[in-house]
């Protein structure tokens, strides 16, 4: 499980999909105890992200079975975690907005305590209220998620998909800040999430530099934004594409 949070960063969706479909047909004979649920439901929510959150069938589908899988554990943190992921996964690709939020909205009434978990569905339930165009709201739950994560943030030497170092909070509110139209917010982010990122993780600056071609596209400057976007994309190998950063070039190129 371990392995596969610090793949995913680096590995293309296609590559982690293969590998990780055997492993879970495999561990499906072996979910016999608390403990194999808890492992099965953060491997299915990872698995989950590698569909497009588009395909409501595919994606959806599986985070609803990790949060099953949890339940099944009667992990209190486990719960919380996969739903609060599945929120923000969905949440920053802009898809399946109203699962993005139920989920989300699941996983703060589970528990209240400040954890990644919660930080996940705060920030899901965001990005979901920018794209509906609900700019206060997200701009409170953005507020709440930053005194969440001053609680809850991973450690900066964490490079998995189960982490939130400042780094990748930094990147949440990158794209949402473009999204909200907030130049000077999300430049400040965007600053703040290069400073600290490693520089094993060059798909995160892809995002980050997608993000800029969204502010110039929300400026009034479609072409250019669009082509820097474009540019972006193109100098990251095809292989370690993640389906999160083909649905944003969908994103900028459908504004």
């Amino acid at each position: 499980m371990d392995s596969y949070g610090r793949d995913y960063m680096t590995a293309g969706a296609a590559q982690i999909q293969q590998r990780l479909a055997g492993d879970l047909v495999v561990l499906q004979r072996q979910l016999d105890t608390p403990h194999a649920w808890a492992t099965a439901s953060r491997l299915a929510t990872l698995f989950a992200k590698t569909f497009p959150g588009s395909d409501g069938v595919k994606a959806v589908s599986w985070y609803l079975r990790a949060a099953e899988f949890a339940d099944r554990a009667d992990d209190r943190e486990a719960r919380v975690w996969v739903r609060g992921r599945a929120a923000i996964a969905l949440g920053y690709e802009g898809a399946a907005l109203d699962d993005a939020e139920r989920l989300a909205d699941q996983a703060l009434a589970i528990d209240d305590r400040p954890t990644l978990g919660r930080l996940n569905a705060i920030m899901g339930k965001a990005h979901a209220s920018a794209i509906r165009g609900d700019a206060d709201t997200a701009r409170e739950l953005a507020e709440e998620g930053r005194r969440t994560f001053d609680v809850a943030a991973s450690d900066d030497s964490e490079a998995s998909d189960y982490a939130v170092p400042y780094w990748r909070m930094n990147v949440f509110l990158s794209l949402l800040s473009a999204r909200l139209g907030d130049e000077r917010d999300a430049l400040a982010a965007q600053e703040e999430a290069s400073r600290h990122l490693p520089p094993t993780l060059p798909r995160f600056r892809t995002h980050l530099d997608m993000h800029r071609g969204l502010m110039l596209v929300r400026a009034g400057d479609r072409r250019g934004g669009v082509a820097h976007a474009h540019a972006a994309l193109n100098q990251l190998p095809p292989e370690k594409h993640s389906l999160t950063l083909r649905m944003l070039m969908d994103e900028i190129e459908a504004q």
